[in-house]
């Protein structure tokens, strides 16, 4: 591509101002004092923003912290550290903005949502830069996920128009039942760091549908990505209010987050991340009991039953579990494989990696591993490996940090794994693929069912029988039969157990941001 930004080597990231006559804004102290993203040479000046997007203005804030790029280190700019002061206003500058965005025509919050879809899409190669330079995900994957992201607003641009009510005839002759669907009010909606644009637009997308204002806290490791959201919804028309940003640093995020919760002009809260901090978030939210959907931690099993097409589910195996280095809550993270299969899947799995995987900076050409995104990312992959070693598991191939240093781990697959080593307990979150050996299906679906996780699952069987009975079995919001990628705008997005409550995208997830009304409509 012609606009494709390739960085010459690992450590040729610099910090570059915006291009003469780009300006964002009219020159002052102030904003000599702040830094928008002075990232690295190539990335979009004009998409880039450093204030908070507040009642569809950019503000300051009295303090900002800067943004990294887990490849090189490198700081891509600074960003405004937004308090409680900043949030309280911000959810009142929604407020004050869903009184009037409740009464537009689902026409016209159609129309706002398509127009936004479309700046998306003439700007995908930049908010795809931004994505890489902030998170490390290859430059390929990130132009996935912008247009993965994009067809969000799409799809709730389109199932705006189909927010359906009901008419219930009752015993009683002269009365009749209504049923209204109605916005709920102000959602604040907190998004995590590994799909930065994405799991913006499948909340805000359903929200702003549904007549909703939202109030979003991006992650402190992404917050680019969010705020030129904001930028485009600015373009598109979106009224003043309806979208609202508040980045903070990760030493405040505790304190936005329970003034977001607490707070007694929102609603809803939306949260994906880890279930720790979720079952945090309930319970400031309980007090006030708001409505809450939530996507949380998984441990996804991955089971090959010997009945399946090995190839085939090597190459699930591959686009499950290497995806964003690892780094996403739908990765396969542990792989139980029948023993008649064990040792051909074990064999092919490892060439498959060998072959296909190339670890190194996101913007450089053929790279498909990035960078983890911080040093306690990677400590957690070499914690979990280094225990399943010393239980006696063995390194197929990869097993440590990578010899360019930093945030980068090796993709590394284990053997002989057994159910006690933390890798098969604990969701790893990095490019860990180990295998365990079973026996029986039920083995298989006890060790899968055993985790008080449940959000997706992959197994693969030719066999039709086993396919429904595994399918139903299995403890999980998500089933990927003979499939690695099950994620789509179009279906259900959720988990079991402690894996979250609620749904998002597919026609479900706009009613998480409705209140059902029953009206008795008498003396007919």
């Amino acid at each position: 591509m012609g606009t494709r930004f390739l960085l010459r080597s690992f450590w040729a990231a610099r910090l570059a101002l915006p291009p003469a006559g780009r300006r964002l804004r009219p020159a002052s102290s102030e904003a000599q004092r702040r830094s928008y993203a002075r990232g690295p040479a190539g990335l979009p000046a004009d998409l880039l923003r450093g204030d908070s997007f507040v009642g569809g203005r950019w503000l300051p804030a009295p303090a900002t912290f800067p943004v990294h790029d887990p490849a090189s280190g490198a700081t891509l700019g600074t960003v405004a550290d937004c308090g409680v002061p900043e949030a309280r206003a911000a959810v009142r500058a929604a407020h004050d903005a869903f009184c009037s965005w409740k009464g537009v025509s689902v026409k016209e919050r159609s129309s706002l949502l398509r127009k936004w879809y479309d700046l998306m899409m003439e700007n995908k190669d930049d908010l795809a830069k931004i994505i890489t330079a902030e998170s490390g995900k290859p430059l390929k994957e990130a132009q996935g996920e912008v247009l993965y992201s994009a067809l969000f607003l799409e799809w709730f641009s389109e199932e705006a128009r189909r927010i359906y009510g009901d008419i219930i005839y009752t015993s009683a002759k002269d009365k009749r039942g209504l049923v209204l669907k109605q916005p709920i009010g102000v959602a604040a909606i907190i998004t995590p760091w590994n799909f930065p644009s994405a799991m913006i637009t499948r909340k805000v997308g359903a929200a702003l549908a549904a007549g909703c204002t939202v109030v979003v806290k991006p992650a402190e490791d992404t917050p680019y990505s969010a705020l030129a959201l904001a930028q485009l919804a600015n373009q598109a028309g979106i009224p003043p209010g309806v979208y609202n940003v508040i980045p903070c640093s990760r030493t405040k995020a505790k304190e936005v987050g329970e003034a977001l919760c607490t707070d007694p002009l929102v609603s809803k809260i939306s949260f994906t991340g880890s279930t720790a901090t979720g079952k945090v978030l309930l319970h400031h939210a309980a007090n006030s009991v708001k409505r809450v959907s939530m996507e949380l931690g998984g441990l996804a099993p991955f089971i090959v039953f010997d009945s399946a097409n090995v190839d085939q589910a090597v190459a699930g195996a591959m686009a499950s579990k290497f995806r964003n280095a690892g780094q996403t809550c739908v990765c396969a993270n542990r792989f139980l494989v029948q023993r008649g299969i064990y040792d051909s899947f074990v064999k092919k799995f490892a060439e498959a990696m060998q072959k296909s995987l190339r670890v190194g900076n996101g913007f450089e050409e053929g790279i498909t591993q990035g960078p983890l995104i911080n040093e306690k990312a990677v400590e957690k992959v070499e914690k979990h490996v280094n225990d399943a070693v010393a239980k006696g598991a063995e390194v197929v191939t990869g097993g440590k940090r990578h010899q360019r240093g930093g945030n980068f781990f090796e993709p590394t697959l284990l053997s002989n794994v057994t159910k006690d080593m933390l890798c098969i307990t604990e969701e790893t979150f990095g490019p860990l693929a180990p295998v365990v050996k079973f026996d029986k299906e039920e083995e298989a679906i006890a060790i899968a069912n055993a985790a008080d996780v449940g959000l997706a699952g992959y197994f693969y069987s030719q066999d039709p029988a086993q396919i429904w009975r595994v399918a139903e079995q299995l403890e999980v919001g998500m089933v990927g039969v003979n499939e690695g990628l099950i994620s789509s705008v179009e279906c259900p997005f959720g988990g079991v157990k402690q894996s979250g409550l609620g749904r998002e995208g597919s026609k479900y997830g706009i009613d998480e941001y409705l209140e059902v009304k029953y009206v008795c409509y008498g003396g007919l």
